[in-house]
């Protein structure tokens, strides 16, 4: 493999990854086996069948989970520890056979850095998107949104095998749509779930609109017991004649 090909596969590796680490280690795995990707050595362990048939198993699981509305951000949650590192190992097994004359130690630091924070980008955008998307009534969205991504990683994958250098062009918009969109999903998701966390700030919001709106009147007791049946009138008492 030349410097473009494996750096297109380092980066498209723990981008991918990043959002769904099974579909990613299947795909090249099998491309590994059937002779149109050549791994580098550390990343041939990805065509052991054995790591295939646990790869598939669990991306039928994640298939399921990721269709289902707030179980999908639980599983995002877990997999916050999983995908990002596997995304920083597969950049550093990518990079591991190319020879920059960096040194061994110092290409696989700065590999496994740049590969964590790739995965980490790709990872967080998705989960705040889901997140965001589970604030939606129709349930429909989460799969568009599930399929949508394997179709992503898919692609991904095809051109950082058979066009590397479109990869980058991809990558590189991926880049700046990141650098705008995150902040926007955060921002959104801490407007919507920013009460759920202070129930006190909700109660007093609620009390507010309720003066504001005039519909925050007191409840009158009506059965003769236990205080006050009405309010105090404001006329004045005659005098009995």
């Amino acid at each position: 493999m030349g410097v473009i090909e494996t750096l297109a596969l380092g980066m498209g590796g723990a981008w991918a990854s990043g959002v769904n680490l099974y579909g990613t280690v299947v795909i090249l795995g099998l491309l590994n086996n059937f002779g149109l990707l050549d791994l580098p050595p550390d990343l041939q362990v990805l065509g052991s069948w054995w790591v295939l048939a646990l790869a598939m198993f669990l991306y039928l699981i994640e298939f399921v989970a990721d269709k289902i509305p707030i179980v999908d951000s639980v599983w995002d949650a877990i997999h916050t520890f999983i995908r990002i590192p596997a995304g920083a190992l597969l950049a550093a097994g990518a990079m591991s056979g190319l020879d920059t004359g960096m040194g061994d130690g110092v290409q696989t630091a700065i590999a496994l850095l740049v590969g964590g924070t790739v995965a980490a980008g790709s990872h967080f955008t998705k989960a705040g998107s889901r997140a965001a998307i589970n604030t939606s009534p129709e349930p429909f969205s989460n799969s568009i949104a599930s399929v949508a991504e394997d179709v992503a990683v898919f692609g991904a994958l095809y051109t950082v095998v058979f066009h590397p250098v479109v990869f980058f062009a991809l990558f590189a918009l991926f880049v700046l749509l990141l650098i705008w969109l995150v902040p926007k999903i955060w921002r959104f998701i801490g407007q919507v779930f920013g009460n759920a966390r202070h129930p006190s700030v909700a109660y007093t919001q609620t009390r507010a609109q309720q003066a504001s709106t005039g519909t925050g009147l007191p409840k009158l007791n009506l059965s003769g017991a236990g205080g006050s049946a009405l309010p105090p009138s404001d006329k004045p008492k005659l005098p009995p004649e």
